[in-house]
Formats: structure tokens, C-alpha cells, sequence
């Protein structure tokens, strides 16, 4: 048996920074994006003190800029919705902060929950939320009672939202 610790085998790992990968100071690929948003969705103090609610409208406001991207702050009053739409270009990341939203495509639909992104809930018939490519069309509403909060981080920043006219499927539950 080699009683070397692997620390006297490799050596200090801190003493040899060319080995190590220099963090990234803005997110670069799909699963940076879903890390933006699992750090904020942690953190309530980003975005909490923000919210604001509209009953004539969806209230939204950009919380954070980058390279290339924006990240969204979105409420919902029950009854509201985006109508059906894609993102253009853009590429997105959808999480539930606060409350409950119904997601409606031409597969079906799915109940959003809020969560940690990334980390599905024991509850099957509730998701954390969506990542999309561009093109990808949908339809958010809130069909709950309560208020609830959404963030939404897309890439490149989003410059058009194209609406749709075809309705998705307004009851056909898609299990993933």
C-alpha cells in the first residue's frame, strides 16, 4: 500500500496556477448561463427589494448586462401572460423565482414551480424551469392565484420577441 497522500504526489495544486482554469468573469456556455441564474435565484437580495407589481401589465426590469447577454426580472399577477412568442435569435434560461407559471407549447403544457435551476423538485408534475435555443415558441402565464416572480437570462440580449398566432395546447400535460 502507498502511503503517499496524493497532495505529496501532485504537489500543492495553489503553488501551480498554470494548472489551474482562471474563473471566467462572465458566463460563456449553457451551463454558465443556468450558474447565473442558480446565484441569483439564491440570492434574494439581488432581486426581492426590485419586484413590482402591475396589474395592467407584466412589470419587467433588466437586472444585469454582460457580454453578449441580459438578465430579466419579470412579474406576473394571476391572470397574465406573454402570449405565444419565440426569442428571435436569442438563446434563454427561464426560472420561477416566486410563486407558480404555466409554460403552454405545441407539446403540451408544464407547471414551473419555483426552485433551484437545474435541480428538478421531488414534486414530478412541477419543473424548475426552461432552457431554450433560439426559435424555441412558447406561451408563460400565470394561472394561479398568487403573484408570482420569473428571471430570465438570454443570449445574445434579447432584441426582438416575435409573437405567434397558432395556439399551443392548452391542457395536454407533457410529462418529462
Amino acid at each position: 500500500m502507498n502511503s503517499d497522500s496524493d497532495l505529496q504526489i501532485a504537489g500543492d495544486i495553489l503553488e501551480v496556477p498554470h494548472l489551474l482554469r482562471a474563473p471566467r468573469e462572465h458566463p460563456a456556455t449553457v451551463a454558465d448561463f443556468v450558474g447565473l441564474a442558480r446565484t441569483i435565484a439564491a440570492d434574494r437580495s439581488q432581486w426581492a427589494h426590485l419586484v413590482q407589481y402591475d396589474a395592467t401589465s407584466r412589470w419587467y426590469h433588466r437586472l444585469r448586462t454582460g457580454p453578449g447577454y441580459e438578465v430579466w426580472l419579470l412579474s406576473w399577477v394571476p391572470g397574465q401572460g406573454s402570449g405565444l412568442h419565440d426569442h428571435g435569435g436569442s438563446s434563454g434560461v427561464l426560472t420561477v423565482l416566486d410563486g407558480r407559471l404555466t409554460e403552454r407549447t405545441e407539446r403540451g403544457t408544464r407547471a414551473l414551480g419555483a426552485g433551484a435551476v437545474g435541480v428538478p423538485p421531488v414534486e414530478r408534475s412541477r419543473e424548475w424551469g426552461r432552457v431554450f435555443a433560439p426559435g424555441y415558441v412558447h406561451e408563460v402565464v400565470n394561472d394561479s392565484l398568487e403573484p408570482a416572480v420569473s428571471l430570465h437570462v438570454y443570449y445574445p440580449g434579447l432584441t426582438e420577441m416575435p409573437m405567434h398566432s397558432a395556439r399551443c395546447a392548452p391542457s395536454a400535460a407533457v410529462t418529462g
